[in-house]
């Protein structure tokens, strides 16, 4: 008896939990559903999952950042190097001397431009032991077409012979004069030559006679003997 009164007290407060709930539906959905509860259920399940689904198209239709793929700058490809062309020949590369005297092999040499003395000597062989080669300026840069005589002192004009360095009709000449042709002038000693022969490289060569007088150690009255001695 007692469980029964439970069971109705139960289901008058369900009924009235309904009919709170009837009341705030609207009028169609009461007399489409017939007011049963479990079409009631079923409708408010089918309006949760409509609010549901309804919010989550509306999220799923909003603007997304995208992110723009990273631009990737194709490869360069180096530009072939040409290859370096040859350097032409120019003239001036060589000189040609001609080492006579006391070394081991004299002739003519060619060595490349800007060659010393010392080179010339050491493509004749080298100096001869017992050699005096004071007067000979090894660092002197050489002249194309010189002579570079070793040793060997200025040969004395034959008698009856050609002209002499100091007959009117050959003077010496100061550009291609060796040191020992010079010393065989008069007041002029290996020392002199030589600065005439060095004076001739930084220079190029004698343009006139009158030149003489710029050499170190030749003074007018050195110069007035030997200007008739020798020609450019």
């Amino acid at each position: 008896m007692a469980a029964g009164v439970g069971t109705g007290a139960r289901l008058d407060r369900r009924g009235a939990r309904w009919l709170a709930v009837r009341e705030r539906l609207p009028v169609w959905v009461q007399s489409r559903c017939a007011m049963e509860p479990r079409t009631v259920a079923a409708l408010a399940v089918v309006l949760v999952a409509a609010v549901g689904f309804a919010g989550r198209s509306y999220w799923s239709a909003g603007p997304r950042p995208v992110t723009a793929p990273a631009v990737v700058a194709p490869a360069s490809v180096p530009a072939p190097t040409p290859a370096p062309a040859a350097p032409a020949p120019t003239a001036g590369t060589r000189v040609v001397v001609d080492v006579s005297g006391k070394v081991r092999e004299p002739g003519v040499r060619t060595l490349p431009a800007g060659a010393r003395v010392e080179d010339a000597l050491a493509a004749a062989g080298g100096v001869r032991p017992g050699t005096d080669t004071t007067g000979l300026n090894r660092a002197r840069v050489l002249v194309d077409g010189e002579q570079v005589v070793v040793g060997v002192p200025a040969q004395p004009p034959a008698a009856g012979g050609g002209p002499g360095p100091g007959s009117p009709g050959g003077p010496l000449s100061l550009g291609s004069a060796t040191v020992a042709q010079l010393d065989g002038l008069p007041g002029v000693g290996p020392v002199l030559a030589q600065h005439i022969i060095d004076f001739r490289t930084a220079r190029g060569g004698f343009r006139s006679v009158e030149e003489l007088r710029q050499v170190d150690g030749i003074g007018e009255r050195r110069f007035s003997d030997l200007r008739k001695l020798v020609r450019p």
